[in-house]
């Protein structure tokens, strides 16, 4: 008797998980309905990479800024040529050195290189801003005795926070230009 109220409670909670499935893919079908790939067409119909080559990115200054342009252009052209610009992106880079793991004697074994970008997409026909926002990336690299292995993991940890940044500016400007575009 008691296998027979077993296999009869396995069975129920078999079909209630069922049921339960069946009802959140019910329910998430109209949340999904309204997703738009980032990719795909814009707003207006047109491709997001012929919108995204209409981007012209200002010079920033420094390494570390002209590394995140052009990381931007490649990724906004595709390696191809920059359309008429309709957009201009203007970026302002702010960058810092932080110590991580200071020994007793006071030598830091370790740093963290900080970067910070605020950007803003001004549409060159209304001369507006019309989309603004900051990327934020962070990068450790340990500390040596030879000067140059120091400089080679600081520029490492730069490229990387760069390439972070640039990723992250991207992906807001193309979400904002799938939408508005």
């Amino acid at each position: 008797m008691s296998s027979r109220n077993g296999q009869r409670s396995q069975s129920e909670h078999s079909r209630r998980r069922v049921v339960a499935m069946l009802g959140a893919a019910l329910a998430s079908g109209p949340l999904l309905a309204a997703c738009q790939p980032l990719y795909g067409p814009t707003a207006s119909g047109v491709a997001l990479k012929e919108v995204m080559a209409a981007v012209d990115i200002s010079t920033i200054p420094g390494r570390v800024g002209q590394r995140i342009r052009n990381e931007l252009i490649f990724d906004t052209t595709r390696g191809g040529y920059a359309a008429e610009s309709k957009y201009r992106l203007e970026i302002i880079v702010r960058e810092s050195v932080g110590d991580l793991l200071v020994e007793e004697t006071g030598d830091a074994r370790g740093q963290m290189f900080y970067l910070d970008a605020d950007f803003k997409l001004v549409q060159l026909a209304s001369k507006k801003v019309v989309f603004k926002g900051r990327s934020t990336a962070r990068a450790a690299f340990d500390r040596f005795d030879p000067i140059f292995a120091n400089i080679r993991a600081r520029v490492d940890a730069e490229n990387r926070a760069a390439d972070s940044v640039a990723e992250g500016i991207r992906t807001r400007i193309a979400a904002f230009l799938s939408a508005a575009a």
